[in-house]
C-alpha cells in the first residue's frame, strides 16, 4: 500500500479525533476567555469568541473574595491527606494480594472491584447519617476519610498490577543477601512502582480536588471548613451570578490539577497502561 493511500485512510480518524478534542476543549477555552472579558462583553447579546478588550478585574475579585486563601488551604490539606492515606493503605493491601497466598484473596479483590464500580452519589445519605451520629459533620477529617475511601479501590487495583509484574525472584535474591522481606520490598520493588504511584496519585488528586457533592453536604455550619469547589458557588448576589469572577476563580481552581497532570503525563500514561495489562 502506497504512503499516500495510507495517509488518506487515516484522514477520517484524524478528523474525528480533531472534532472530539475541539468539543472537549471548547468549554475550557470559553471559561478562560470569559475570565478576561469585561462585564459588558460577557452580558452582550452577541458573544465574541475572542475578547475585544482584556481585563484582570475578575481575577482581582476572585483573589480578594472572602476566604480565598483559607479555602485553598482546606482543599490542599484534604487532597494531600486523602492521597497519602490511600497510597499507604493500598500499598500494603496490593502487596498482600499480589505476593501472599491467603484464604479469601479472590473474594477481597472482588469486593474491591465492586467498590470501584459503585456510584458514590448513592452513599451520600448513609455517609451523612454516620457523620451526624458520630459528631463528624463540618470537619475536614471527615472529607479526607470520604475521599480516601473513594480513591482506595482504584489505587489497590493499579498497584496490584505493578507489584505482580515485578519478578519475585528479585526480592528473593535480596533476602538471600541478608535483607529482610520489608527491606527487600523497600529497596528492590518499591523504586519500580514509581509510575503506578504517580498514576494513582494523580487520580486521587483530581478526584479529591474537584469533588463538590460531599463537601457541600458534610460542611454545612462551619463555613471556614469549606473547600474550593463549594467556594466557587459563592460568587452570587441578589442581582445574580458574577460570571466573570466565577470564570476567573474556576480558571485559578483548574491550574493546580493541570500543572500536576502536565508534569506527570508521561509517567501517568505508562502507569495506567502497565497497571491495566500486567498482573
Amino acid at each position: 500500500m502506497s504512503t499516500a493511500r495510507r495517509h488518506f485512510r487515516r484522514v477520517p480518524a484524524q478528523l474525528a479525533a480533531g472534532v472530539t478534542i475541539a468539543i472537549c476543549l471548547f468549554p475550557v477555552y470559553w471559561m478562560v476567555a470569559t475570565a478576561f472579558k469585561p462585564n459588558r462583553d460577557i452580558q452582550s447579546d452577541s458573544p465574541q469568541l475572542l475578547p475585544r478588550t482584556w481585563t484582570l478585574d475578575h481575577f482581582r475579585a476572585a483573589v480578594d473574595a472572602d476566604g480565598f486563601g483559607l479555602f485553598w488551604r482546606n482543599s490542599i490539606l484534604v487532597t494531600l491527606g486523602a492521597v497519602l492515606l490511600s497510597l499507604v493503605v493500598a500499598l500494603g493491601a496490593s502487596f498482600a494480594v499480589a505476593r501472599m497466598r491467603w484464604r479469601g484473596r479472590r473474594q477481597f479483590m472482588l469486593m474491591v472491584f465492586i467498590a470501584q464500580m459503585a456510584p458514590w452519589e448513592a452513599l451520600i445519605i448513609p455517609v451523612y447519617i454516620i457523620s451526624r451520629d458520630t459528631g463528624m459533620l463540618d470537619r475536614l477529617p471527615t472529607l479526607t476519610l470520604v475521599y480516601f475511601m473513594m480513591t482506595l479501590p482504584f489505587t489497590i487495583v493499579v498497584l496490584r498490577g505493578f507489584i505482580a509484574a515485578i519478578p519475585p525472584e528479585l526480592e528473593e535474591a535480596a533476602q538471600v543477601d541478608g535483607c529482610t522481606r520489608p527491606q527487600a520490598f523497600r529497596h528492590i520493588a518499591f523504586p519500580l512502582l514509581a509510575p503506578g504511584l504517580m498514576a494513582t496519585s494523580l487520580f486521587g488528586c483530581i478526584t479529591a480536588w474537584n469533588e463538590f457533592t460531599y463537601a457541600n453536604f458534610l460542611i454545612i455550619k462551619h463555613q471556614d471548613s469549606r473547600t474550593l469547589p463549594v467556594w466557587l458557588s459563592s460568587f452570587q448576589n441578589v442581582f445574580g451570578t458574577d460570571w466573570g469572577a466565577t470564570m476567573a476563580a474556576s480558571t485559578l481552581f483548574a491550574l493546580p490539577a493541570l500543572a500536576v497532570f502536565l508534569l506527570l503525563q508521561r509517567h501517568v500514561t505508562a502507569g495506567f497502561a502497565a497497571g491495566a495489562v500486567k498482573g
